[in-house]
């Protein structure tokens, strides 16, 4: 690909987990396995959620986007991996890395979103629940979601925009089974100041608001919950965060593994293995999460299936 004076790179090789055969034939079915979980999982959720009127609230709103946006988010990267290990190839081309970028981006960006507005509407049900009817409407639900995909949409739309105009002249090897921001600049030998300025404002400000926003929340249900005068109370207020406090700690848990930890010559596959946690293992689990701790949630797959069920982890 010429691009004025310098030729840039027409594709790139990602290194994946694994280069040995063997390991690379595990990897193919744990990837599978996974990825057909994942789906089938979250299109549950959307599935129960639809064809429950009782659910269709402001909160089983936010879950049931979230599961979309899970949907999608697994299956940005994980058929180009197995497509790779099928194909006994390594390389992605350069629209395809870029395309990748763009939805990475947007769905982590979503999925950021997404959990500060369950946790802003758990807050409003806890600490103002006379008022949550009129708090909460589904109007401003759709608001909500609406300005979260536009926010999204435009992050992750300059990030890409920025990235197209860069050089790619030396390697084009990427350490990871996926097209990742940081690594792809890295790999640059264009100037990349701006794109690292845009990532530490724009990227910093995106994480960091609806991560205060949802430890704020938090810690008013806290305050809130520890008032309840019974035992019996708080566990029933504290039961209706359970699910989404134990996502948002491996959301953020990930997001730390793979982008704070800090880099070394050895850590590649530390830091491979956390990008899977996060990339794969986390979409995959958020919705066995919510329907094993959910009592309206295994009602409502119940209803689905026209069976009793004592789980969703079938």
């Amino acid at each position: 690909m010429e691009r004025g004076n310098h030729t840039s790179a027409s594709e790139f090789i990602l290194l994946g987990l694994s280069s040995q055969p063997e390991r690379q034939e595990l990897i193919f079915w744990l990837f599978l396995v996974m990825y057909l979980v994942g789906v089938a999982g979250n299109l549950l959720i959307i599935l129960a959620i639809g064809s429950d009127s009782h659910l269709h609230t402001p909160m089983y709103f936010f879950l049931s986007n979230l599961s979309l946006v899970d949907f999608c988010f697994i299956s940005t990267t994980v058929p180009q991996t197995l497509v790779n290990i099928q194909m006994q190839t390594q390389s992605i081309s350069y629209g395809g890395c870029l395309a990748q970028i763009y939805f990475c981006i947007l769905l982590a960006n979503m999925d950021n979103f997404l959990l500060m507005a369950m946790s802003y509407d758990r807050y409003v049900a806890i600490c103002h629940p006379l008022h949550y009817s009129t708090m909460m409407s589904m109007q401003t639900s759709a608001l909500m979601l609406g300005s979260s995909w536009l926010i999204a949409s435009f992050h992750a739309l300059l990030h890409t925009l920025l990235m197209a105009q860069l050089e790619f002249c030396a390697s084009n090897i990427i350490p990871y089974f996926f097209c990742d921001l940081v690594p792809l600049l890295q790999l640059s030998c264009s100037n990349t100041q701006l794109n690292q300025l845009m990532i530490l404002l724009v990227g910093g400000l995106i994480v960091l608001i609806p991560f205060l926003g949802i430890l704020i929340s938090y810690i008013h249900i806290m305050s809130a919950v520890l008032k309840v005068p019974s035992a019996r109370g708080k566990q029933k207020a504290f039961s209706t965060c359970g699910s989404h406090l134990t996502i948002v700690i491996l959301f953020y848990g990930t997001i730390i593994g793979v982008y704070l930890n800090p880099s070394s010559s050895n850590s590649t596959d530390k830091d491979s293995l956390a990008s899977v946690m996060y990339m794969v293992v986390t979409p995959m689990l958020n919705p066995f999460i919510y329907c094993l701790r959910n009592k309206d949630m295994k009602g409502a797959l119940r209803k689905l299936f026209g069976v009793k069920i004592l789980s969703c982890g079938l």
